[in-house]
């Protein structure tokens, strides 16, 4: 069809062409002549000075004694010719019948030319993948094939629960007989859940990788238009392509975007989306079957999605792609570093225990940052140093040696980060203390680290508590240091990270006997999606808002106990960051005991060394942190 529309366009704009030539060339001689009036006309003709003449019409074309030509239009009663004989000058006469295909050209030229415009349109809007006005509702799937990089689970790590999940319908794709014998269908669609990086993508690419079956891939954003229609359109054309290279594996990447809740949200709901939800969901169980093809899709919201979309018969499976744990860490830094060359120092399972939380996503970026690091400097491989260095940079951002502190708020600074260290080594339930620095790095001047030893699973109170002591410490440090009319604004990070998690103590976890055992966050915050009549009363948020606030200061008041006890200690740390400006884990205890830190001490012989669980700052923004599975950062000291 495409190659018809071509042969078409380019057969009349060939005719267009011929008919301008011709209808242009038949008055070319007009043209070059120069036009006299009659009466001149007849008078060189009286006078000999015409010596020949050609009759074309009404048009009468002549040759002057001088060897110019001249033309002239006659009047409709003129008796030219005789007066032409009668001077003896030679006349000619041309034919005013013109070739029928010449005439016919001339008289259709302007339908030609629209005729013409509008192949080349037409041709131009419905060319490849739809993209023009007249392909709002073709697909915009894209199929990959084994030439665009051939992914396989070789090249997935860390995620394997997930990856058990989805082999076996590698198997289906592979042997169908082996399941169909007993009875088994192939499932219909699988649903990946997980945090952003973990790996949804990738999986779906390896499972495509590994059938060896045709992968088409769409976003869910790339169904919703403007127009109202145009999504269901795609969605059918969609399934259409599918069928006809069944078997294969359509993915749809951030579903949440077309398959929201039907009828929530602002308005009642949105027709265009919800009409598209609507086709998709007849596409993939409805009357007619789509054997053969199999959806997956990848989402961060699973709570946003409608109910139909999530039943069996549509997403038969649904997978959890979490975060990985230290031994998927592992695996997964081994993943992204075989193409590295890596110093004989580097101990990959003492960089994946010293990055909890860290999704795949981070770790490639980790190990980019390090291999970048190395390059810079001129070395041949990776070192651990490099490692060490591309941590703390991804975690507390970039270094700003540039950045000229005075030496009263370098000052504040150290006292303050001293003051997180101290409590957090003071309380057994915190986190290990890994590293001080008052280098400014990102929207801090200053941080505190702390590695949890394990990974973070869940919060207990008596955790939570000494957490939030470990947090206001900063502000306790600057009061007992300077008094309450100095305190800066230093504190506002660690303000808001104690009240968030104070917050998700009482409003969720029921961590507060005044409160209760009730989920009061969606109604306190309000969210749009809270239960329908479910409300706080007045009392109740005031009452919220007095164990938020009793959390924080019974904790500040901890911290603050703790920083009189141990003053020396403090002071101690705080002159030590003042020379040194970074100090790790045990420089840190050296330094507290009075003693020198060692020189160039290595990080990681002790047992704490690891990347940050815990950014204890003073930011005006936050560096971007990891977050646990219950939504908080997995140590929100600053």
């Amino acid at each position: 069809m495409g190659n018809a529309r071509n042969i078409a366009f380019w057969v009349v704009l060939f005719l267009l062409i011929l008919a301008l030539f011709n209808l242009f060339s038949g008055g070319g001689t007009t043209m070059q002549s120069q036009s006299i009036s009659y009466s001149d006309f007849v008078r060189s003709v009286e006078n000999n000075e015409v010596s020949s003449a050609t009759l074309d019409g009404e048009r009468v074309r002549f040759r002057g004694t001088d060897g110019r030509d001249y033309v002239t239009i006659k009047p409709e009663d003129a008796e030219i010719t005789n007066l032409l004989i009668g001077n003896d000058v030679p006349v000619t006469a041309e034919s005013q019948e013109q070739s029928g295909l010449q005439t016919f050209l001339v008289s259709l030229l302007p339908f030609l030319l629209l005729i013409g415009v509008w192949i080349y349109f037409m041709n131009r809007m419905q060319g490849r993948g739809g993209g023009g006005a007249m392909g709002f509702g073709k697909s915009k799937a894209k199929m990959l094939t084994e030439k665009q990089g051939r992914v396989t689970f070789d090249d997935v790590a860390g995620i394997d629960e997930a990856k058990e999940e989805l082999e076996e319908i590698v198997e289906f794709l592979r042997n169908p007989q082996k399941f169909s014998r007993l009875g088994g269908k192939i499932p219909k669609g699988a649903l990946l859940v997980g945090p952003p990086g973990t790996g949804k993508t990738l999986l779906a690419r390896a499972i495509a990788g590994e059938a060896g079956v045709p992968f088409f891939t769409i976003s869910g954003s790339d169904f919703v238009e403007m127009f109202v229609g145009v999504g269901a359109s795609r969605v059918r054309d969609m399934f259409e392509q599918a069928k006809k290279n069944a078997p294969c594996i359509v993915f749809i990447d951030e579903i949440d975007a077309v398959g929201r809740h039907r009828g929530a949200g602002y308005g009642g709901g949105n027709d265009e989306r919800e009409q598209t939800l609507n086709q998709l969901l007849v596409e993939m169980d409805g009357f007619e079957a789509n054997e053969g093809v199999i959806i997956l899709a990848a989402t961060n919201r699973r709570d946003v999605l409608d109910p139909a979309l999530l039943r069996p018969g549509r997403f038969d499976r649904q997978v959890t792609v979490p975060n990985p744990d230290i031994k998927g860490r592992e695996k997964i830094l081994a993943v992204h570093a075989r193409k590295t060359p890596l110093g004989p120092d580097v101990d990959l399972r003492i960089i994946a225990r010293g990055s909890p939380g860290f999704s795949g996503a981070d770790l490639s970026n980790l190990v980019n940052e390090a291999a970048l690091m190395a390059a810079r400097v001129g070395r041949r491989f990776v070192t651990m140093e490099d490692f060490e260095n591309a941590k703390d940079k991804v975690m507390m951002g970039a270094e700003r040696r540039s950045m000229v502190l005075t030496p009263d708020q370098k000052e504040k600074t150290a006292y303050h980060e001293a003051g997180h260290a101290i409590v957090g080594l003071t309380l057994p339930k915190c986190d290990p203390v890994y590293k001080a620095t008052i280098i400014p790095r990102g929207g801090a001047l200053g941080m505190v680290v702390s590695l949890p030893e394990i990974d973070r699973l869940n919060w207990h109170k008596s955790e939570c508590v000494q957490k939030l002591a470990m947090t206001m410490a900063g502000k306790a440090a600057e009061i007992q240091k300077y008094g309450q009319d100095e305190v800066s604004n230093g504190p506002a990070g660690d303000i808001q990270q104690a009240s968030q998690l104070a917050r998700a103590m009482v409003l969720r976890w029921g961590m507060s006997d005044k409160v209760g055992n009730i989920d009061y966050a969606e109604a306190h915050e309000g969210y749009s999606g809270q239960t329908p009549g479910f409300s706080v009363s007045a009392h109740t948020k005031e009452l919220i808002e007095e164990e938020v606030k009793r959390l924080i200061q019974e904790a500040y008041d901890t911290a603050a106990d703790i920083l009189r006890e141990r003053h020396d200690e403090w002071e101690r740390l705080a002159q030590g960051l003042l020379e040194y400006e970074t100090l790790t884990g045990e420089e840190i205890k050296r330094v507290i005991r009075g003693e020198p830190p060692q020189s160039g001490p290595d990080p990681d012989d002790t047992p704490d060394t690891g990347g940050a669980a815990s950014v204890t700052a003073i930011p005006k923004t936050k560096p971007r942190r990891p977050k646990d599975e219950n939504g908080l950062e997995p140590e929100p000291t600053a």
